[in-house]
């Protein structure tokens, strides 16, 4: 089990690892909508926040230069640099080879102080440079893991006033799940036609307020399970019925153009099911936040969903779960209503 750290107000969550030989520590944001390892080469020129840990290859014995370029993008920016291979480990695992991006070039606000670098945990499809991410790396070897599954536990300060810039964010387990932080069954649903890239889940039903929402017509709708994004995203359409169930609510435009208000005196009570499962899940009211999208893509699930369930992300079989929260989980979050907002959405990119 790692113990994870929630930053400025549930704005990201991020875990140590460290990497080379001798060991050197970073502290990474834990991504599972990407795949890729990269870390701030010490050489590092842009946008990289003061007085972090940056990764010096001649510093590791261990280190080998693959003499190949990397690049990644993402919705908040980018990062460039080259692969290396170095031995990497991360609550009490290790992966000897592992292959990351020793990053030279990040845009502006993608990085913020104390973190180093990100650890993607999708899968392998899906990797910008086509390394076999860590996690899998752990699960391909035999015996290493007791179950091929990972699991998060987050914490929500998002209201609390008092939150400091960091805060305990709660957990990440690999191999195993923690039963004193879950209570019931984990309700998992395989990941549709074995598109393993994204862990993905079919949404089959979306309500507000006790009434349906109608998803995209004519096709399924798939939900990105992103423990890196703070956002819930879908089709326009979709979000516009939402909302249009919200007493008050209204679209912006210019700048925020995509994203909707409502009067912070208006409960909102949203729940999520996947996958044909009868099992519902609600979000907070004071986590609920929608941005729009083109009417062909996805929904993302991030953050704002994942605070309110236990979370399984599981290789074989392909699939991801949910479960209820437990009393212990929830004692871990910070003072619930010292700080409420009109305006959802605004600035809450990762």
């Amino acid at each position: 089990m790692n113990l994870i750290t929630n930053q400025n107000a549930d704005s990201s969550f991020y875990g140590s690892i460290a990497v080379g030989t001798p060991a050197m520590s970073f502290n990474v944001i834990l991504d599972t909508g990407s795949a890729d390892l990269w870390l701030a080469s010490s050489s590092a020129s842009g946008s990289v926040p003061s007085g972090i840990s940056t990764f010096d290859n001649s510093s590791s014995s261990t280190f080998k230069d693959l003499n190949t370029t990397f690049s990644i993008s993402y919705g908040s920016g980018a990062a460039s640099g080259t692969l290396g291979q170095d031995t990497v480990q991360m609550a009490g695992f290790q992966v000897d080879s592992q292959v990351f991006g020793v990053v030279d070039q990040i845009t502006s606000n993608l990085l913020t102080s104390p973190v180093s670098g990100l650890l993607g945990l999708g899968f392998q499809s899906i990797s910008a440079s086509g390394a076999v991410p860590f996690w899998e790396a752990l699960v391909d070897t035999s015996g290493t893991l007791d179950s091929p599954l990972m699991a998060f536990q987050l914490t929500r300060y998002i209201d609390d006033a008092n939150a400091k810039a960091l805060e305990p964010g709660g957990t990440f387990t690999l191999g195993a799940v923690n039963t004193t932080l879950y209570t019931g069954t984990i309700d998992y649903q395989d990941i549709p036609n074995n598109q393993e890239g994204y862990w993905l889940q079919e949404i089959s039903g979306m309500t507000v307020n006790g009434a349906a929402v109608a998803l995209t017509s004519g096709t399924a709708s798939y939900a990105a399970i992103d423990t890196g994004t703070t956002l819930i995203g879908g089709p326009a359409s979709a979000i516009a019925a939402l909302y249009g169930q919200i007493s008050g609510s209204e679209a912006l435009t210019g700048q925020s153009a995509g994203y909707w208000a409502y009067p912070c005196t208006t409960a909102v009570n949203v729940s999520l099911s996947f996958g044909g499962s009868s099992t519902s899940w609600s979000i907070s009211n004071e986590d609920f936040l929608l941005e729009q999208r083109d009417e062909r893509a996805g929904v993302d699930r991030g953050d704002t969903f994942l605070k309110n369930v236990y979370s399984v992300f599981r290789a074989s079989p392909a699939s991801v779960g949910f479960a209820e929260l437990s009393s212990v989980a929830l004692a871990m979050n910070g003072r619930w209503g010292a700080r409420r907002r009109r305006l959802l959405g605004l600035l809450r990119r990762r």
